[in-house]
């Protein structure tokens, strides 16, 4: 409410938690709350601890959670178009004459998958998505991108439909010891070992310089968007340089 350009949504839901009929009511109420910005930001969820101790249904394994959030993604995108959806037996779900009244403000309600499981999940991206959220070193992501343009070929998407936003967590300092230190900082606030993290690259811990070369990377494998996990204490200081400094480095690379 009180924003005006911000598209809102989750980065992603886990898709176990909610019914996704009831995804698509709550989308749908924040897309008229906000005239228009919602995203549909889901995942096929991981965290095992928190289901068993919420009683929710983590299922056999990745596959099948991936098997789920396709069925999930296909109805909401149906829904979201304005067609009645009704399960054609032997999935997750048992939809019956589902209809999403009122519809979402925005013509085409942004879908966002989280992810890069090159059998399931990328094909789910390639039938579905809008945006595609992915994280990774530049080699990891330009085999994952490849993966992607298969699956579109099978399926008869032209990738350019598909946004490519890349996920990260900065850190940006004057120096890279400085950032360093406000890191390990961060992490043990969070009580988080640094054993934990050292080897995690989607901390970009350092200068305005460093940082926009990892985005000017990603950028020439067509990721344009750019998504920033920013962990407590919050960071004001990298997210004013990170837009201020090293966005324009990037926009003009």
């Amino acid at each position: 409410m009180l924003t005006e350009d911000v598209r809102l949504g989750l980065l992603v839901g886990a898709n176990t938690f909610r019914n996704p009929g009831l995804v698509a009511n709550e989308l749908t109420t924040i897309d008229h709350l906000s005239g228009g910005r919602a995203i549909a930001g889901l995942g096929g969820a991981w965290f095992e601890l928190e289901h068993r101790a919420h009683g929710i249904d983590f299922g056999s394994g990745f596959g099948e959670r991936l098997d789920w959030l396709d069925e999930s993604v296909a109805a909401l995108r149906a829904l979201f178009a304005g067609e009645v959806v009704t399960s054609s037996g032997g999935g997750r779900y048992a939809f019956d004459e589902l209809v999403l009244l009122p519809p979402p403000v925005q013509e085409r309600l942004p879908i966002m998958i989280g992810g890069s499981g090159e059998k399931k999940t990328l094909r789910t991206v390639a039938a579905y998505a809008d945006i595609w959220n992915a994280m990774g070193t530049p080699d990891f992501l330009r085999h994952k991108v490849e993966v992607l343009h298969r699956h579109c070929d099978d399926v008869g998407r032209d990738p350019a439909e598909i946004e490519f936003s890349a996920g990260c967590k900065p850190i940006i300092r004057d120096t890279t010891e400085d950032a360093r230190r406000v890191w390990e900082a961060q992490m043990e606030h969070n009580r988080t070992p640094m054993s934990d993290v050292a080897d995690d690259d989607t901390f970009w811990v350092g200068t305005p310089d460093e940082v926009a070369q990892l985005m000017i990377e990603r950028k020439a494998l067509g990721f344009h968007t750019f998504i920033a996990e920013m962990a407590a204490p919050y960071d004001d200081e990298t997210l004013e340089r990170w837009i201020g400094e090293v966005k324009p480095m990037v926009d003009a690379a």
